[in-house]
């Protein structure tokens, strides 16, 4: 199997680094772009060079997958390590190994601390908790590569404590922008759901509590999805089990074929395999699917689970993220914007970290053509509503009212910069009309989610000022129709 030019940059960048010495090494790539195949022909070049390699991960779907995917892609076997199963004795150099089983001291003392000159986590910020050191510890000279589409973990526990160096990392904006991941184009239900009573458990919302507040919204979500999501593949997250297995029946209720799936399940695989072959067009469950879980046509994904942590989000979107035949987009759907503080992790960030690029061509810009105007001091976006009121009989009297548009606007405030591109370009649209006042858009936010749009630009203020002020540029930009916004999910 030929690998795509960055998985072979990645495999590449894994074996320079323990090559120079540095053991421990961590490979980021989004959901998605093929960590597994990655790791698997890490592992084949090690079987090679006479190693044996140990692949640990957590739960027993990523152990399936990784020996499936190695034999698939190398035709090489592994052997098991899991529950009454053992690697010792058997020829095969590559061993798949569960970390509940491995960490008990009875299995590993049967180990010499040399037995495996090569250990591969998958999932790898999972990897600083007690049983993987415990594991790890074990086999001190081992070379250490851990694999995962999230670095950050809820706990705050940086991976810089146990890895060395980041030898590759691929970025999702650039596989989407490459082609090897779908484009999102992302919404949120227009919900006020009220979190200020959600208490924080482990650095995050409880799920107990963000069940009891989304309760009384949930056919209001499914009146909303009736609008995006019928012709739609579609995985739904939800806080608890129970609020999952009530709002699949609400779900069914609207005419939607929904299935619930959660750790319990006694037919999770083949629930699993009904929605992959389109008997049902809606999944539920309770963060179940966040890892070990693939199915490319899902071409939707909703967050009903608000969360603090960037990765737990990632994981969430990135079920969705994979190309498939007839797929244009993945919509990503979430309750509050509440999620969205998971794509900045807590942090504030200066005004300053904001991007603003133009097109320089108008409409026939290109990426070439998109440039900052220099000396931009202030900013102000503005979202206006087009609301239509009436006056129902079966109201008794009261107003009615529904929003029937949507308008997004900046204003922009700065100095006349002669000679600076972007500055030229806006200041020239003064004396212009027309189609002439129209390009291309793109917000790059503090988060790194990016908005874009096509727009016209009104400028208000060519120059001017007192006798001792330098020259003002001001003007005004209008989005012309919808824009396209794309979130952070991936550090």
């Amino acid at each position: 199997m030929e690998l795509r030019p960055y998985q072979a940059e990645a495999k590449a960048a894994v074996f320079e680094q323990w090559d120079k010495g540095t053991l421990k090494t961590l490979l980021v790539l989004p959901t998605g772009c093929g960590k597994t195949i990655v790791f698997a022909k890490v592992a084949e070049d090690c079987v090679r060079q006479g190693y044996r390699v140990l692949i640990l991960a957590h739960r027993g779907e990523l152990l399936e997958q990784a020996a499936d995917k190695i034999k698939k892609s190398t035709n090489l076997g592994c052997a098991t390590e899991k529950a009454e199963q053992t690697c010792l004795g058997s020829w095969f150099r590559i061993t798949v190994g569960s970390v509940q089983s491995m960490q008990r001291e009875k299995r590993l003392s049967q180990f010499s601390e040399n037995y495996f000159n090569v250990i591969i986590i998958d999932e790898a910020h999972h990897c600083i908790s007690d049983g993987y050191q415990k594991v790890l510890q074990h086999f001190p000279s081992a070379k250490v590569l851990g694999v995962t589409a999230t670095p950050d973990r809820g706990d705050m526990r940086n991976l810089g404590e146990f890895f060395e160096s980041l030898a590759y990392e691929y970025t999702l904006p650039k596989a989407i922008r490459e082609g090897y991941l779908s484009p999102i184009k992302a919404m949120t239900i227009p919900l006020q759901l009220d979190l200020s009573g959600v208490s924080i458990q482990s650095g995050d919302f409880k799920a107990g509590d963000i069940a009891t507040a989304l309760d009384p919204y949930l056919h209001q979500i499914a009146d909303e999805m009736m609008k995006y999501c019928r012709d739609r593949k579609t995985v739904v997250f939800l806080p608890l089990v129970k609020t999952s297995q009530k709002f699949k029946e609400i779900l069914n209720e609207k005419g939607f074929k929904a299935a619930e799936v959660n750790g319990e399940s006694k037919d999770r695989a083949e629930v699993l395999e009904a929605f992959d072959k389109g008997e049902y067009n809606v999944l539920c469950n309770s963060m179940l699917l966040t890892e070990g879980w693939d199915c490319p046509s899902v071409d939707c994904v909703i967050v009903l689970r608000p969360t603090k942590v960037r990765s737990l989000y990632s994981q969430m979107v990135g079920r969705g993220t994979r190309l498939c035949e007839g797929k244009s987009h993945l919509l990503s759907i979430k309750e509050s914007e509440e999620c969205v503080m998971s794509e900045v992790g807590g942090k504030v960030y200066p005004v300053h970290n904001n991007v603003f690029k133009f097109g320089t061509k108008g409409m026939d810009s290109v990426d070439g053509d998109m440039v900052m105007p220099a000396d931009l001091e202030n900013f102000a976006p503005t979202i206006d509503g087009t609301t239509e009121e009436w006056y129902a009989m079966d109201a008794e009297g009261w107003a009615k009212s529904a929003m029937t548009g949507k308008k997004l606007s900046f204003a922009f405030k700065g100095k006349r910069s002669v000679g600076d591109a972007g500055n030229d370009y806006i200041a020239g649209l003064a004396w212009k009309f027309g189609q002439d006042v129209m390009t291309k858009f793109e917000w790059t936010m503090t988060s790194g989610a990016k908005l874009a749009c096509d727009v016209v630009v009104n400028v208000t203020t060519p120059g001017g000022g007192d006798t001792t002020n330098i020259d003002a540029l001001e003007f005004e930009v209008t989005c012309y129709g919808k824009p396209t916004y794309t979130p952070v999910v991936a550090a």
